[in-house]
């Protein structure tokens, strides 16, 4: 019998800016043992990239940083500055960029059969097929309280006004980009984390695995949940 915390799982965590799903994203990974992926990390890691070393030619040289690249090394770095905040939310929106984002998100999903994807098109795009989630969830939060999280994140070193406009518009551009726009696909679980405390929202999550679990293990799952 396979355990709980072996049997293969993709999950697709999407979302709007600061609206809780990284958060999300690392508690139900480290409840259910699954490889965590920020896709936002890696956006957030060729801006840094590109406002350091100002490339003349901008696609050969996120190539060449790409290649090699190790997830843990982005994972070490501090890449959440409005400075980037401000400069990623256009540099996503190009199409050679996000294809070479795809195409290491892709190679990281080949080597995890257990993961949870974290970003604006987990479920859409990136887990959309071969292979494709096993469960979606979509996470919204309110404006104001997300503004405050996010102000509260930055150490209140910008005006909350300023924080709060910055939101406004990374979401914004994320659902009208014209590749791989931010999107609900239909079968995600809404999560709203303006309503839910952090332990009611892992619990709902939790549900929602467990099911879907049962549902694709049948007998096997139920029996080694009962032991």
């Amino acid at each position: 019998m396979s355990s709980i915390k072996t049997l293969p799982l993709r999950i697709a965590c999407d979302g709007e800016s600061s609206s809780g799903k990284s958060t999300a994203a690392k508690l139900i990974s480290k409840k259910y043992k699954l490889f965590c992926m920020n896709s936002g990390l890696l956006f957030r890691f060729a801006s840094q990239q590109v406002l350091k070393n100002k490339p003349k030619k901008l696609i050969p040289f996120l190539k060449k940083k790409f290649k090699n690249l190790k997830y843990k090394k982005i994972t070490r770095i501090n890449l959440h500055t409005e400075k980037i905040s401000n400069h990623v939310v256009i540099l996503a929106q190009k199409k050679s960029v996000r294809e070479i984002a795809r195409s290491f998100q892709k190679k990281i999903i080949r080597q995890n059969p257990r993961i949870c994807c974290e970003g604006r098109d987990s479920a859409s795009t990136i887990l959309k097929k071969n292979p494709k989630y096993d469960l979606a969830f979509y996470f919204k939060c309110n404006l104001n309280i997300a503004s405050l999280r996010r102000w509260r994140d930055l150490k209140k070193k910008i005006p909350l006004r300023e924080v709060k406009k910055s939101l406004r518009r990374r979401t914004l551009l994320d659902k009208k980009r014209r590749h791989n726009p931010l999107q609900k696909v239909k079968n995600a679980v809404l999560i709203r984390t303006d309503v839910l405390s952090k332990k009611a929202m892992i619990a709902k999550m939790s549900r929602e695995i467990e099911k879907k679990l049962f549902f694709k293990y049948g007998r096997n799952f139920k029996t080694k949940q009962r032991k």
